[in-house]
C-alpha cells in the first residue's frame, strides 16, 4: 500500500505526511477520551501514535469531518464543567491499536475527499490494519 498525495484540508492543510511511520516499532498509544457523567464514551477523540523513536503522531478530526496527521505531544486533560471532561492516558486493550504494540508499521495508506482532505488512514502491521477515519466529525478506529 503506498500513500499518494492529497488534496490538503482547506482549513488544517494536509498535515504531516504519514510515511514517516513506516519502518517504525509502535511503542505506545495515548488517547483522549470525552467522559460526561456516566455515559461510556463511543470511542477516543484523538489517538497518538509514539514510535520507536518517541516521535508522537496526532490522529483526530478537524471541525470540517477531515483526518488530521500531525507531529505532537499529547496534551494533559482538562475539565469543560457541565460539558464533562477530556482524559488522556495510556490505551490499555481499549483501541484497535492495542493488539499491534510493539510492531512495526509495514505500510500506510490514504483516502481523501475532494472538499475535505483526508478522510481515512490505513496503518498496516504484520498481524493485521487498523484503519483511522473521520466518521461525522468523530474518530473512528477499527481493525481489519
Amino acid at each position: 500500500m503506498e500513500s499518494r498525495k492529497l488534496k490538503q484540508c482547506p482549513l488544517h492543510r494536509v498535515g504531516a505526511r504519514p510515511d514517516h511511520l513506516v519502518g517504525r516499532r509502535l511503542d505506545r498509544v495515548v488517547a483522549s477520551w470525552h467522559l460526561y457523567g456516566t455515559e461510556v464514551p463511543s470511542g477516543p477523540v484523538d489517538v497518538w501514535l509514539i514510535d520507536s523513536d518517541a516521535v508522537a503522531t496526532h490522529v483526530t478530526t478537524g471541525s470540517d469531518w477531515c483526518l488530521i496527521v500531525e507531529r505532537s505531544t499529547p496534551f494533559e486533560g482538562y475539565d469543560m464543567a457541565e460539558h464533562g471532561r477530556i482524559e488522556v492516558a495510556p490505551i490499555g486493550g481499549a483501541t484497535a491499536f492495542a493488539d499491534h504494540l510493539g510492531q512495526t508499521i509495514l505500510a500506510v495508506g490514504e483516502e481523501g475527499d475532494p472538499n475535505t482532505g483526508r478522510i481515512a488512514l490505513d496503518v498496516v502491521f504484520a498481524s493485521g490494519r487498523v484503519r483511522c477515519e473521520s466518521w461525522s466529525g468523530e474518530l473512528r478506529l477499527s481493525s481489519g
